[in-house]
């Protein structure tokens, strides 16, 4: 049996082609009034006049919207949401001027939250991460990608992919699992007897088999950025994880420019992620591809950063940009999506219609999903949020409010309207 969504002020259907949009492209934000929606079963089956959808389905449960915004679930292309504490005190050391990469070299950062997780069972980061993804989907957000990364050994990046599969089993969420494991070089492969090469060399030989095996991820992803990964070491593992079946990510030119996004063209990577850093030639090798350029604006605002990533220059070239929450318990610790879409505006310059895409369609091609997620049309799979708004101009105006009235994924509720997750 079908069942009718209603008395919607908007329906933002963003339908259109199923991929990316670029450029220009992404003015064009369909939003109808006057508009029903019919789900049966996983898929939207039909979009259009109230009268003929409801002759269409007569028997079908309906769900009045109340006057609210229907619009495709939020797609979160880009977090880290498998960690133990937070790192607040990290907050403190930047006011008071000590750099990110500094805190690294102290070891803090990224190394704090390795120490951590490999001290934690899978149950207890099981437990940590439930209640932190299911205040993401609170939001609005309905399709999550979590990356592994804090564990750096190949039993705790293991381990930390089981917790995402146990998550994918457990909520009404659509997860995207991502293999980390070149997040950093883990402290004890800095100094001898090891070498960043002998961890290099257990991502290749050890890691990457296992996860394959275990069929744990879609993507792999690595930092590249001087410091951490080099251009060179990138495309190594990256090749394999290639012939692992794995897709590629890359963390690129977050903070210095280092050809990562040239790379990212170059092999073909489902996305490029950070680029606050990027330069012209990365930004017109992006453009030339079909990697979409994944931007964290709330990183660059919590880490006080000045330079954002160069959103306009990006889209005037005619590039695909997603909008992504960079959830982590360091330099991003948010879950609220829509105030993500306020810095889309306020700190990158996005339009209303631009911010919407980037969160929804272009975020589900950010993770390959753009024939499947990120808008209301026939055939997609019914991935929706209702939001206490009027307008869809209001979700990214409200900064900082939680909107979000309920949510489907896959046509189940998943959070209000009565789901029991």
């Amino acid at each position: 049996m079908a069942t009718i969504f209603l008395n919607a002020s908007q329906v933002v259907t963003a339908a259109g082609p199923g991929r990316a949009r670029r450029g220009h492209e992404m003015q064009a934000l369909e939003i109808r009034t006057d508009t029903a929606v019919a789900v049966d079963g996983d898929r939207i089956v039909a979009v259009g006049p109230p009268d003929v959808v409801r002759a269409a389905h007569s028997t079908g449960e309906v769900v009045d919207c109340g006057g609210r915004v229907l619009m495709p679930g939020l797609v979160d292309s880009h977090t880290h949401g498998i960690f133990g504490k937070p790192r607040h005190e990290e907050q403190e050391l930047r006011a008071a001027g000590v750099g990110y990469m500094e805190i690294a070299r102290r070891g803090g950062g990224i190394h704090s939250s390795v120490r951590d997780l490999r001290a934690r069972s899978e149950d207890d980061l099981f437990e940590l991460a439930l209640p932190r993804l299911r205040r993401l989907a609170a939001h609005g957000t309905t399709t999550v990608e979590v990356k592994s990364g804090y564990g750096l050994t190949p039993d705790d990046e293991i381990k930390s992919l089981r917790v995402i599969r146990r998550l994918q089993q457990t909520l009404p969420l659509r997860l995207v699992p991502t293999f980390l494991g070149a997040h950093e070089i883990p402290l004890e492969y800095r100094t001898a007897p090891h070498s960043r090469e002998e961890y290099i060399a257990l991502i290749i030989e050890e890691m990457l088999p296992r996860v394959a095996a275990e069929g744990l991820a879609t993507f792999a992803d690595i930092f590249c950025e001087p410091g951490v990964y080099t251009t060179f070491e990138a495309r190594r593992i990256l090749g394999a994880a290639r012939t692992h079946g794995l897709q590629l990510k890359l963390h690129a030119d977050e903070l210095e420019t280092a050809g990562a996004a040239e790379l990212a063209a170059e092999l073909g990577a489902t996305s490029a992620d950070h680029l606050a850093a990027i330069s012209e030639g990365g930004i017109k090798a992006l453009a030339g591809s079909t990697t979409v350029a994944t931007l964290l604006p709330g990183t660059m605002l919590f880490l006080g950063r000045p330079k954002q990533a160069p959103a306009r220059a990006l889209l005037d070239a005619g590039a695909a940009i997603a909008l992504a929450s960079d959830f982590n318990p360091g330099t991003s610790p948010t879950v609220n999506f829509p105030l993500v879409l306020t810095l889309g505006i306020s700190q990158l310059r996005l339009s209303a219609s631009e911010a919407i895409l980037a969160a929804t369609v272009n975020g589900a091609a950010a993770l390959g999903l753009a024939g499947e997620t990120g808008q209301i049309a026939p055939g997609y799979s019914a991935d929706l949020a209702l939001f206490d708004i009027a307008d869809v101009r209001e979700l990214p105006y409200w900064y900082g409010d939680q909107r979000c009235h309920a949510t489907w994924v896959r046509g189940v509720p998943a959070y209000g309207a009565g789901n029991a997750s």
